[in-house]
């Protein structure tokens, strides 16, 4: 049974569209025109900017009086709440577990958002485990945290493929340690074939 060790953000659950849903509630409840919602994805930069300058930014340009840490907290509660787990993403994964295929997602970020959103969504019903870099104490590319993941499956990485749509953070952290790898185009959906010993093909 090989492991399938699979990105969260944007290959499992998408992110795009929970934070736009998001900000656009956000913006309207502090009287910002519609339009603000093109600065809002600019500046968040499809999440690889850190929540604290983006609360900052956003009290700057607004002028609010809302401590940046409550800020950050509606951000991370924000994204949470709007974020929904594709049926046919849960549908791959079983059938990449009928496969014998093992789940197991390995995610940088904060342990709070992420694994919020692991639960919330039912997420954790169709996968084996999960690793995330803030608790983990390193983040992909650095290949120990497939090694972690594996230590947390209680299996080898020998056969194991890695999913994901950073070609530096997946792919780039898969190929330092000679494993199989598939870039995820955007959007989570996960197209497998019953029986196949492979992963199924990642589309947008």
């Amino acid at each position: 049974m090989p492991l399938l060790l699979l990105d969260l953000e944007n290959t499992l659950l998408d992110r795009a569209g929970p934070f736009r849903a998001w900000g656009e509630r956000f913006l309207d409840s502090v009287g910002a025109p519609a339009t603000d919602i093109d600065w809002l994805l600019s500046i968040d930069a499809d999440g690889l900017t850190d929540r604290w300058d983006i609360a900052d930014a956003i009290r700057d340009r607004y002028g609010l009086r809302i401590p940046s840490i409550d800020l950050v907290e509606e951000l991370h509660d924000g994204v949470v709440a709007h974020t929904r787990l594709d049926p046919l993403v849960a549908c791959a994964l079983r059938i990449a577990d009928d496969s014998g295929w093992v789940p197991v997602v390995v995610s940088n970020g904060a342990v709070r958002q992420q694994d919020a959103m692991i639960r919330r969504t039912g997420l954790d019903r169709y996968v084996a485990d999960w690793v995330i870099s803030e608790e983990a104490g390193v983040s992909k590319p650095n290949p120990r945290i497939f090694a972690l993941a594996a230590q947390r499956a209680r299996m080898s990485l020998r056969g194991a493929w890695v999913v994901g749509d950073g070609p530096e953070a997946d792919i780039g952290g898969a190929a330092a340690v000679g494993l199989a790898q598939r870039l995820a185009a955007p959007g989570p959906h996960l197209v497998g074939q019953p029986g196949s010993r492979r992963p199924g093909r990642w589309t947008g």
